[in-house]
């Protein structure tokens, strides 16, 4: 999970596409396919890092809503008003997309824990990954697909604005009967720790452009190292439990994540949307933000309720590593 880091609003199609609609990205977009690549491996060194040494780790357990909120501030950061304006030049594929992503993740973690049989926290943590907001390491899978890249982004910005309502209401509907759901506390925290560090990135961003332009380029490293942190805070906090529940776990958000890639290029296609699009759509479906999963689930429930989200950050990163150099080398069906 590259979460909330970047927005590479250049085309992913050829030299000779239309100007990016977002130049200052572009630095950050060719670093950020670096970064994409040597993410996973940082993420697994600190799941060992925190699984090998719980008690170095540990302790930092109250500091993971503040290393949520600086990925987020991150995300803000790398917006400006095009991607906002592609919402209202294309509202069907972008409502298609916010639709798409908070019915087929969040119904995919329920039919998934339940089918499986997962443990209650576990069982919530999943569906907690599926009721998060897209995670926009999946606009740089869409880059790198030669998918609809604006689009992407646009999906990805909403469904985090709106998250503070919809990500608590469907874990009150799909969770509420495994554990008891507090969700106003949980919309207070989404509030604090996701669309504050939104907004304070966007006011940055409009009033610090020359500062914000140098820094563009370092956003995609700099969050992995934090989510690299949060992952080891959290595996360290379920270090007992991993061995006995680790393999149902991965097993779980390898379904979860496969569901959610497949289905998202489905529903694009179902909507009549090019194959550009249907490739955006399917890392919006597909790929979650991961660290305020993580956040919420150690906050709300148990560092075990914690562990599907640490997995996913892993594997969701790998997944659509392979699936956007899949995409890459196959012609878009409509050109």
């Amino acid at each position: 999970m590259l979460e909330a880091t970047t927005n590479p609003e250049t085309s992913p199609v050829a030299a000779d596409a239309a100007p990016p609609l977002n130049p200052a990205l572009a630095a950050e977009a060719r670093i950020a396919r670096v970064a994409v690549t040597v993410f996973p491996l940082l993420v697994l060194a600190a799941g060992l890092a925190g699984f090998l040494l719980p008690d170095a780790f540990k302790p930092l357990g109250p500091s993971v809503p503040y290393l949520l909120g600086i990925i987020m501030f991150c995300m803000g950061l790398t917006l400006t008003p095009p991607d906002f304006a592609a919402v209202a030049r294309r509202p069907w594929a972008v409502v298609l997309g916010i639709v798409a992503h908070y019915v087929i993740m969040p119904g995919a973690g329920w039919l998934i824990a339940n089918a499986l049989q997962l443990e209650p926290a576990l069982a919530v943590g999943l569906i907690l990954v599926g009721c998060a907001p897209s995670g926009t390491a999946s606009n740089v899978m869409a880059f790198l697909a030669k998918g609809d890249v604006a689009l992407s982004v646009a999906v990805a910005s909403v469904s985090t604005l709106i998250a503070p309502i919809v990500t608590p209401v469907l874990v009150l509907f799909l969770a509420g009967s495994f554990l008891t759901i507090d969700a106003g506390a949980m919309v207070l925290d989404i509030v604090k720790t996701v669309l504050l560090p939104v907004i304070g990135g966007l006011l940055a961003r409009l009033f610090l452009k020359n500062l914000v332009a140098k820094a563009l380029p370092a956003l995609p490293w700099a969050s992995a190292v934090v989510i690299s942190l949060i992952v080891a805070v959290v595996v360290a906090g379920s270090a007992g439990k991993i061995v006995a529940a680790g393999g149902i776990v991965f097993l779980a958000v390898v379904l979860h994540n496969g569901f959610g890639l497949g289905l998202g290029y489905l529903a694009g296609k179902l909507g009549r949307l090019d194959d550009k699009a249907r490739r955006a759509l399917a890392f919006e479906v597909g790929m979650q933000n991961s660290g305020l999963a993580a956040t919420l689930a150690t906050a709300h429930f148990s560092p075990l309720a914690a562990l599907p989200s640490a997995v996913f950050s892993l594997w969701h990163n790998i997944s659509g590593a392979i699936v956007a150099a899949w995409l890459a080398r196959k012609p878009l069906s409509d050109s």
